[in-house]
């Protein structure tokens, strides 16, 4: 099968980062640092980054790695016990890893974008993981602009949609052309997902940012109402709401921004990995105006505006909505 090997190496990618998020979380508790823009950053992040950068370089040592973390950070005189603390957990999977071997790793993940290339973020919903919340781990690759795989794993997911009380852990996979499938990540046998077809005055929910400050939460009521939706929203961090909508328990993912001349555009690696899996499940995945997602001109969005995923027909009424109302 196409993309076979590139599957196979990012599924343990994945999931090599994702038992490391969970170790951290469980043993440092909410132990964050803050970059210069501001966002939080933990041990956990790095760590990950740097088993996905250094599973990927072993197989395909000739591709690019786009991620969001650098290792550079953690040669500041102040980062010397974090850097400890990275490389010890990088050296439970790693045995002998030392810690410019870890430094070398999350740097790796600061290439370019180019005619093939891996977009990673080795935490997607940093303040949900620092609450004991939703996150993801997203690994996806792109050729030409296009994304071919996408990997997800959603610790803090359910593994029964629409069960919330039983067993957490998600995988999600997806390969353009061969569908979606979804399993646990302690290990089970995956299942085919579909996002759900819209039909008005259903019970099922849009999805959106649980942080205010990513995206307009009245706004997105205000068009899901005239769309037809009348169940409250569903509040996730990170990539997680694409796995939401790809497994059909929510409707449509929004996230729109406070005003149409913002300057923000979003990263490359916050949508690929969600993106194809939401496509593979049937799903439509555009910017507020319909455009496809531009993932070939650099860690930013260029061209973008905001996100609609799900099912077509909901995809088209809330398009359409948006073209009969000014922003």
């Amino acid at each position: 099968m196409p993309y076979a090997l590139e599957k196979q190496v990012a599924v343990e990618a994945t999931l090599s980062a994702a038992k490391l998020c969970e170790q951290v979380r469980q043993e440092m508790g909410p132990e964050a640092m803050e970059k210069k823009d501001g966002t939080p950053v933990t041990v956990a992040d790095f760590g990950a980054q740097a088993l996905i950068c250094r599973t990927i370089a072993d197989a395909f040592p000739g591709d690019q790695v786009v991620g969001e973390e650098e290792g550079t950070l953690l040669r500041e005189p102040n980062m010397g016990f974090t850097l400890e603390k990275v490389t010890a957990y990088v050296q439970r999977k790693v045995f002998d890893a030392t810690q410019e071997d870890v430094i070398t790793w999350i740097n790796r993940g600061n290439g370019d974008v180019g005619p093939r290339y891996w977009a990673i973020d080795p935490i997607d919903g940093t303040k949900g993981f620092l609450r004991g919340d939703h996150y993801a781990v997203a690994v996806a690759l792109v050729e030409a602009g296009d994304v071919k795989l996408g990997i997800m794993a959603c610790p803090s997911l359910h593994i029964r949609t629409g069960n919330y009380e039983g067993e957490r852990g998600v995988l999600f996979v997806a390969v353009r052309g061969q569908g979606a499938t979804m399993f646990p990540i302690k290990d089970g046998t995956p299942t085919v997902i579909q996002v759900a077809t819209f039909v008005e005055n259903s019970n099922l929910p849009f999805v959106e940012s649980v942080e205010s400050s990513h995206c307009d939460h009245a706004r997105h009521q205000e068009v899901a109402k005239l769309a037809g939706i009348r169940v409250p929203p569903l509040r996730v961090d990170g990539q997680p709401k694409y796995g939401i909508v790809a497994r059909g328990e929510a409707v449509v993912y929004l996230r729109f921004p406070f005003s149409e001349g913002t300057t923000y555009l979003e990263k490359i690696w916050d949508h690929a990995a969600g993106a194809i899996i939401v496509e593979e499940a049937g799903g439509l995945v555009t910017d507020m105006q319909g455009r496809p997602l531009n993932f070939s001109q650099g860690p930013d969005m260029v061209g973008n505006q905001g996100i609609i995923a799900g099912h077509p027909s909901i995809h088209e009424k809330i398009l359409e909505v948006l073209r009969l109302t000014t922003y």
